[in-house]
């Protein structure tokens, strides 16, 4: 009976004290932007519900990759969040979304797509293999390079030199992977 006591005062306190975040890994959901991502629903189901990524959710939709993205991939997406979006220069993202830029905001989007399900460790092993840097072919044709800055910490880096880092990582989705990011990457 102590033992079982003992459990249960350790269960409270799990819960009480954020044990329900290492419970809620143990079902593989992850908690971005306020809100629980499952790993049974696809990138756009997921992404919908994110408050930190609603400036992603409302370019995807006005460049017409909703369907894409629900597809079944898979796809390995770096998402940045809103202050990524609010640190373009000003105007940047209002002129992307007018229906006559839908081709720049594609090719933007896409930049931040690799085919392929590659979470951390995947990625990890792409740059040992590269002796410290892996390059990433993008869905839109360009290249992103991942590298290391520090002992677990990955970056990406865009083909100007931005360099965005990875604030969380192996979001899983039902078809693929996404990695938060804090920085727009932008193709050349």
């Amino acid at each position: 009976m102590k033992n079982l006591n003992s459990f249960l005062y350790t269960a409270v306190l799990l819960i009480a004290f954020g044990g329900l975040t290492h419970l809620d890994a143990q079902n593989g959901t992850t908690m971005v932007g306020g809100e629980a991502m499952y790993p049974k629903k696809n990138i756009v189901e997921n992404a919908v519900n994110s408050k930190d990524h609603t400036t992603l959710v409302a370019a995807v939709k006005a460049a017409g990759l909703v369907e894409t993205l629900q597809s079944e991939g898979p796809f390995t997406v770096f998402a940045p969040v809103n202050s990524a979006f609010d640190a373009l220069p000003e105007g940047t993202v209002s002129a992307l979304l007018k229906p006559e830029a839908k081709d720049q905001l594609t090719g933007v989007l896409t930049y931040h797509v690799v085919a392929g399900r590659m979470d951390t460790k995947a990625i990890e092993k792409a740059i040992k293999d590269g002796k410290g840097k892996a390059t990433l072919k993008t869905v839109n044709g360009g290249a992103l390079t991942a590298s290391m800055n520090g002992n677990r910490n990955i970056i990406i880096q865009d083909s100007n030199g931005n360099v965005a880092n990875i604030s969380t990582y192996d979001v899983y989705q039902s078809n693929g992977v996404i990695h938060v990011i804090d920085k727009v990457l932008l193709p050349k």
